[in-house]
């Protein structure tokens, strides 16, 4: 009890930043953006990871929200769901303005944080987003996303995704114009999601700092979502961040063939494996009846964060534990308030509390503040690419 007390009291002067949660597709896929249906100022427990009260519970002081969509979602129609989805998080902040402020910049971050307000960032997940086209790219940053995950689960016209075939051997010649485009916007390169091979092409490119916004290690549990030690090693030099994710089947060896079964027992019932819906969660549970499940800690959580720390450096480590955009939970960290608990189990195993205060917040914040340097260079060299997939690549998808 007393180091959970300890893990609440420097969570109260370095909150979590979290690189990643998919609320506003939840809100999508439940109740079609109605907020009076899923009103998140009260506890929303059973129906979402995500509520204010517990945010607050959680000691989070900012949030990337995920404005990520489907693969199945490809061309304009991506670009329109996508713009949905930052239109919610702006109605979001409009609708509780005494608890989320919107942000733009590390300075936004850090005003937020003195106003003992939820800094509210976005991420866009996934390249399709931007249907090939550089001019998309700037929309969005222009309507405040803040990075851009490469690659969802599949691959897309430029980059490779981890979950896929081998597709352009990491990033084509229009993707390396993606990141360099990034990186003069301001806009930080995600590489959660992505092969190896795009890890490695985005970081020999990128001349600002890259994020993992919800992946782990590769060591500690052998699946293509998460991070070669190579690639983390690799960190130190780039700047980047590498946030750790609480997904069973990326953090726990034993739950990647549970959860493989798990998903395609709900294809069987004509849902997608993403699906987090009642019905949804009803099958899953009666599939779990059946089938116990291997189970996540926080303990297995902090032996990623243990690893990631030894091979990249406690400057390059963060969390991102993408509630509300996964089925399962490690015990402990079932919903956004069990931050607490991973503090109080790092802080068991003598991470001091300057090393803490740079896993939740001051590495985060240090990483935009970074791009955005870049950025301003950048644009006193050169301006806006409007280069496109045809001229680059020969093809159009």
């Amino acid at each position: 009890m007393a180091q959970l007390e300890r893990a609440r009291e420097l969570l109260a002067e370095y909150p979590v930043v979290d690189g990643h949660n998919d609320l506003p597709w939840a809100l999508r896929e439940q109740v079609g953006y109605d907020l009076d249906a899923r009103d998140i100022a009260t506890d929303q427990s059973g129906h979402l990871h995500t509520d204010i009260p517990r945010l607050r519970a959680g000691g989070v002081g900012a949030q990337f929200w995920s404005v990520y969509v489907r693969t199945d979602m490809a061309g304009d129609e991506a670009v329109s769901a996508t713009l949905e989805q930052i239109d919610v998080v702006a109605e979001l902040i409009g609708r509780y303005p005494a608890d989320l402020r919107r942000a733009l910049t590390a300075d936004d971050m850090e005003a937020a944080r003195a106003e003992g307000r939820i800094a509210s960032l976005m991420g866009a997940e996934g390249g399709h987003s931007i249907n090939n086209s550089l001019g998309t790219l700037r929309a969005l940053h222009t309507l405040g996303v803040r990075y851009m995950t490469l690659t969802h689960n599949d691959n897309i016209a430029w980059a490779d995704s981890a979950t896929d075939e081998p597709g352009v051997g990491g990033l084509s010649p229009f993707g390396h114009e993606v990141v360099r485009e990034m990186n003069r916007t301001g806009m930080l390169v995600d590489l959660s999601h992505v092969a190896a091979t795009t890890m490695r092409d985005a970081l020999d490119t990128s001349t600002a700092p890259v994020i993992f916004s919800h992946s782990s290690s590769r060591a500690i549990c052998d699946h293509p979502r998460n991070i070669p030690d190579d690639v983390l090693g690799r960190l130190p030099a780039n700047g980047g961040i590498a946030m750790a994710t609480f997904v069973p089947k990326f953090v726990l060896p034993e739950a990647v063939a549970w959860t493989r079964a798990a998903d395609e027992n709900l294809r069987a019932h004509g849902l997608h494996h993403l699906d987090t819906t009642a019905q949804a969660m009803k099958i899953h549970a009666s599939f779990e009846a059946a089938n116990p499940r291997p189970m996540a800690t926080v303990a297995t959580i902090a032996d990623h964060l243990d690893h990631m720390r030894e091979v990249a450096g406690i400057d390059h480590i963060g969390i991102g534990g993408d509630y509300d955009g996964t089925a399962f939970l490690p015990q402990g960290l079932q919903d956004v308030a069990g931050y607490p608990n991973l503090i109080a189990e790092l802080l068991g195993r003598g991470w001091s509390t300057a090393d803490l205060a740079k896993l939740t917040w001051q590495n985060a914040v240090r990483v935009l503040r970074d791009a955005e340097a870049v950025a301003r260079e950048l644009r006193t060299r050169r301006g806006p690419s409007h280069a496109t997939i045809e001229q680059l690549d020969g093809r159009t998808g």
